[in-house]
């Protein structure tokens, strides 16, 4: 791990931690799924998914990460030889998401292209599927690329690359410096125009009203804890990789309050925003919220435009540019995040340079991404793999880590103590409670609901055997491939490098 490797404050991490939490999640699931679980009732159940969750999760990984200052699976290799497994299950998650998450990036930034012209004319969602994507609604594999798509794709990935081979200083921490402030100062401009459109005040009633009986219900509850753990971007091994990368004397749980808290912060505002412009939409249409509320790239793609257009003018080409635009800051640091977990880690257990590791690595991923997704079936193979990647993958890739470090290797005492040794907030038997019993309760209920519910119904009308394949054939592969990456012996000295300090590091 060279110098330039590292993260050169404190400042620049935080910003790094931000930019890879806030992604496309904060603004396009975050809004409907607080929507559905009882407006503003649901800060309740959400705050106690942060404190009793997310939080002691980041601390958790933040505590691996900068302890034993090494990837993924070294940093597990090091707390545990059998936990090794966990790290590598880790990178395949990050391997995957990264391929498909770039493409979501691409479509965006179309979009902010599209928004000028309002290029959907009076059909976003046929504007969407058809002729932007192209899509022919196969379940398979096809090799029909649509240029509109992989052109942009290879100039995310190229871009991705770059910031990559800079280094995390002067790549990912130097354009979350940049992009995190310029998401923000555009989501608030983006506010303001949503609050004065008409019917905005009822979009917002929806949004925050309170419905008490919502938290009498169990799948609230799990739909916050589920918000949280995917939005804090915990459990897939991010943030082991970034802690790893700061100087030892740094404080890790006062910086992982300030990035909570951002995090939840910027989906507030991604609500009001977001709820704004959908009670603009209801009225416009003469309908009831319930009708246009919706989330994911059903919002982004097909909602929105809808939005756009009853806007009109130059004030709706304001307001598509500025919302696209901040789909692909916010996607980009988060992509670059992702990326570094899978690159870290090769480069820990090959010794392999930084220059080889984006070259043949990030290539190879960004060959992948630009042969499987921008074609006329990549949207059917993107919805299959993201389901078992977040649902599957990180749900049970969290449950896995918590029980391995708070019953079975039995370290969260010590790493609390790591914590303790350099952090202002310090943490003690609530936080080992919160690991050790209520996250693997939580997390559990929530993975086996999701295991019962796609065993027994499938996933919608996809045919099984895709699904068989590219959902739960590609999560056991993972597992499978894992374990073999485990088995594999480290290059010699590889587990016992210590990083070059950076300076004013002591």
């Amino acid at each position: 791990m060279s110098e330039r490797q590292q993260f050169k404050g404190r400042r620049a991490f935080i910003f790094a931690a931000i930019g890879s939490a806030v992604g496309l999640g904060n603004i396009w699931r975050f809004p409907y799924v607080a929507y559905e679980g009882g407006g503003g009732a649901f800060i309740i159940p959400y705050l106690v998914a942060l404190l009793t969750a997310g939080i002691p999760i980041l601390f958790m990984d933040y505590a691996i990460g900068h302890k034993y200052r090494g990837s993924a699976p070294k940093s597990w290799r090091l707390l545990g030889r059998p936990a090794e497994a966990i790290g590598w299950w880790q990178v395949g998650i990050s391997f995957v998401i990264a391929v498909y998450y770039a493409v979501v990036i691409a479509w965006a930034i179309r979009y902010v292209g599209f928004s000028a012209t309002e290029e959907w004319g009076d059909d976003p969602e046929g504007f969407f599927g058809r002729t932007f994507l192209q899509q022919s609604g196969e379940f398979a594999v096809g090799i029909e690329w649509v240029p509109g798509v992989l052109i942009p794709l290879a100039a995310v990935w190229l871009f991705a690359l770059l910031v990559h081979r800079a280094g995390m200083q002067n790549g990912i921490a130097r354009i979350a410096q940049v992009f995190i402030p310029l998401l923000v100062v555009i989501f608030i401009a983006l506010v303001i125009q949503a609050v004065r459109l008409p019917g905005a005040i009822e979009g917002l009633n929806a949004f925050f009203t309170p419905n008490w009986a919502a938290l009498g219900d169990a799948e609230v509850w799990i739909a916050a804890y589920g918000q949280i753990f995917f939005s804090l971007s915990i459990a897939f091994g991010i943030m082991i990789t970034y802690a790893a990368h700061l100087k030892r004397k740094t404080n890790l749980t006062g910086s992982g309050l300030v990035v909570a808290f951002s995090n939840s912060g910027f989906e507030i505002l991604a609500g009001i925003a977001v709820f704004s412009a959908l009670g603009f939409l209801a009225q416009s249409q003469g309908v009831a919220i319930a009708e246009v509320a919706t989330s994911g790239p059903g919002l982004a793609f097909v909602a929105f435009p809808s939005i756009i257009s009853s806007i009109g003018g130059g004030l709706g080409a304001v307001f598509g540019v500025l919302f696209f635009a901040a789909l692909v800051l916010a996607g980009i640091t988060s992509l670059v995040s992702i990326v570094e977990v899978v690159l870290t880690a090769v480069e820990d257990k090959t010794g392999i340079s930084r220059t080889t590791s984006v070259v043949a690595v990030g290539g190879g991923m960004a060959v992948i991404s630009l042969l499987l997704f921008p074609t006329t079936t990549g949207l059917n193979l993107l919805d299959v793999v993201d389901q078992w990647a977040n649902n599957f993958g990180i749900v049970g890739a969290g449950l896995v880590s918590v029980i391995t470090v708070a019953w079975g290797l039995r370290r969260l005492r010590s790493l609390g103590d790591h914590l303790n040794e350099i952090s202002s907030f310090r943490v003690g038997a609530p936080w080992r409670v919160m690991l050790g019993v209520v996250s693997p309760i939580v997390i559990g209920v929530m993975f086996i609901q999701w295991l019962i519910t796609r065993i027994t119904e499938g996933y919608g009308d996809v045919p099984a055997g895709y699904v068989n394949i590219y959902g739960w054939g590609l999560a056991l592969l993972l597992i499978a491939l894992a374990v073999v990456l485990s088995l594999i012996p480290w290059r010699s000295g590889a587990l016992h490098d210590e990083p070059v300090r950076a300076k004013g590091d002591r």
